[in-house]
């Protein structure tokens, strides 16, 4: 009869939910990557808050805005300054002697068609960096 007791007795526990491992919840998961999508944005500086500031022409100012100015024109493959082609450093510490006799010089900078945005501005840096400030761009 014992044998037949033992028989009977199932091989697995009666309680299975105690055998079974409970899910994991997904909410703490979820909340960290939440504060920390947080954390991030706040913590990050979006915008360059560096300006350049510049001059826009008049109907009537162009020809005024051409006297005594220094031309820079940039084109797609080269820099030129009064004509002459020249390398971003020294048309930077062109115009910084430039600016270092006369603080009030006036820059022209021409863009060419076919000129990348991102060309024009680090030129436009460039000459700010270099003490520039009265800045017009044409194109």
């Amino acid at each position: 009869m014992a044998l037949r007791n033992l028989a009977a007795l199932p091989l697995f526990p009666a309680n299975k939910a105690k055998r079974r491992r409970s899910p994991i919840s997904l909410t703490p998961l979820i909340d960290v990557v939440f504060i920390l999508l947080i954390f991030f944005m706040l913590a990050s500086n979006v915008t360059d808050w560096r300006a350049i500031s510049l001059n826009a022409p008049g109907e009537g100012a162009a020809s005024a805005a051409i006297e005594g100015a220094l031309l820079v024109e940039v084109r797609p493959k080269e820099i030129r300054l009064s004509g002459k082609p020249i390398t971003l450093i020294n048309l930077s510490a062109t115009i910084a002697a430039a600016v270092r006799k006369k603080p009030t010089q006036r820059v022209m900078v021409k863009t060419a068609t076919g000129v990348i945005l991102q060309r024009a501005i680090v030129v436009l840096d460039a000459l700010s960096a270099a003490g520039a400030r009265n800045l017009s761009l044409h194109q």
